[in-house]
């Protein structure tokens, strides 16, 4: 694992617990954007833990770049907030990233984390959706980044999963949902991915706002 912040007791810390892990080891460390970038390239982790704000190259930038790298395909980018979800968390999401973290994560959470984003999955709960979801409807964002494909190309039946993947429902959720298994949801959801070049569930989540594939809910139902 690459750590990517720029304050050094946070990643003594992180490094503390993640090299307690029997099968985890930090290979290095990176206190900002650039630096992240060639460490990345250099050492090939299979998850970078990155901050977004740091000085000079920021986070997002940074993860933008590891993640369309050709050479990094097999790196995952985990990035680290000061609240669970802040107004760059979207940013993140869009420009690549697998999912996010409090920095006040318990250490059983992190490692968890680590490798959910190591096997290739997005860490991105139910409820981290719906905030995800929340945020971007009361500040939408410009739709430049990656260029995804259409959702044309789904079938009727993986325009609704996606739609539900959208809405913060889990894998058997949407099997109740829909009468299917969760297998079968998680194949619908990996072939969506593929069409739609989604790196990965969040980035899936973004694709089906920016597309307005899900309807905001009704303002009064957002208050308090």
């Amino acid at each position: 694992m690459l750590l990517a912040d720029d304050q050094p007791l946070i990643r003594a810390g992180f490094r503390v617990f993640i090299d307690a892990a029997p099968d985890m080891t930090v290979v290095g460390e990176a206190a900002d954007g650039a630096e992240a970038i060639r460490l990345a390239g250099e050492l090939t982790p299979d998850v970078t833990l990155m901050d977004i704000r740091m000085p000079g190259m920021d986070g997002i930038a940074a993860t933008q770049t590891i993640t369309t790298d050709p050479r990094l395909s097999a790196t995952r980018v985990l990035v680290l907030t000061t609240f669970e979800l802040d107004e760059y968390v979207f940013e993140a999401l869009r420009s690549g990233a697998s999912g996010f973290l409090g920095k006040g994560v318990e250490p059983d959470e992190l490692i968890n984390a680590v490798r959910v984003v190591a096997r290739g999955e997005a860490l991105l709960s139910p409820l981290a959706t719906r905030q995800l979801i929340a945020d971007y409807v009361s500040h939408p964002r410009p739709s430049a980044g990656p260029a995804t494909g259409s959702l044309d190309r789904l079938t009727n039946r993986e325009t609704e999963v996606v739609r539900l993947v959208a809405t913060g429902l889990s894998n058997d959720e949407i099997a109740e949902a829909l009468f299917l298994s969760p297998l079968t949801v998680k194949t619908h959801i990996n072939r969506s991915m593929t069409k739609l070049g989604a790196r990965d569930r969040a980035q899936l989540v973004v694709i089906a706002y920016q597309a307005n594939l899900v309807q905001p809910p009704p303002s009064d139902a957002r208050a308090g």
